[in-house]
């Protein structure tokens, strides 16, 4: 038995779409990722779907609020990779999470990785390596011995109240540097 995969977008015609239009069109790919879930679980009820998200997460199902929350800018900036993959990726979550006993899985456990290979055929991947800078702009910089780190404002506020960081490579404290003004 060939297992049912959702039929892969045409990476020109995502380059042309305006951002309301890309919105339109996530919102239909969510919906045939529920369609095709729905066929192995009929009972799955349908998620809402937020384009909400900062920062660098890509995608959230949100079971409290009752469905999937997307990053629109990091939609727009890796749309192919975006359809492909993220959209599915929560999708599954929301179907495991309605299983029996599907709140007691672990996230990325053999569950949803079944679920990602069986009905989506795709390879089960916990993150994404979208370049985030421009989601996620980070204006604090800390510095070490080898180079400087830049930190989110909750990351920076954090620091500030006494969080310590180190560096992975030198393994030394992090140390704020404000930005010199010219």
């Amino acid at each position: 038995m060939q297992s049912p995969v959702l039929p892969t977008p045409d990476p020109d015609e995502l380059a042309t779409l305006d951002r309301s239009a890309l919105h339109a069109r996530a919102y239909e790919r969510v919906d045939a990722a529920w369609n095709l879930a729905c066929e192995v679980y009929p009972e799955l009820p349908r998620p809402r779907v937020w384009l909400d998200i900062r920062g660098k997460c890509a995608g959230q199902a949100h079971f409290g609020r009752g469905g999937l929350r997307f990053n629109p800018v990091l939609l727009s900036e890796n749309r192919q990779a975006f359809f492909v993959d993220v959209i599915p990726h929560e999708m599954a979550h929301w179907l495991v999470h309605h299983l029996k006993e599907g709140e007691r899985v672990q996230p990325h456990g053999h569950e949803w990785r079944s679920v990602m290979t069986r009905l989506y055929g795709l390879e089960p991947r916990v993150t994404h390596r979208f370049d985030t800078r421009s989601a996620s702009p980070a204006p604090h910089r800390y510095e070490c011995a080898c180079r400087s780190h830049f930190f989110s404002v909750r990351r920076h506020a954090r620091a500030r109240a006494g969080q310590s960081y180190f560096c992975r490579q030198c393994r030394q404290t992090l140390v704020y540097k404000a930005f010199e003004q010219s």
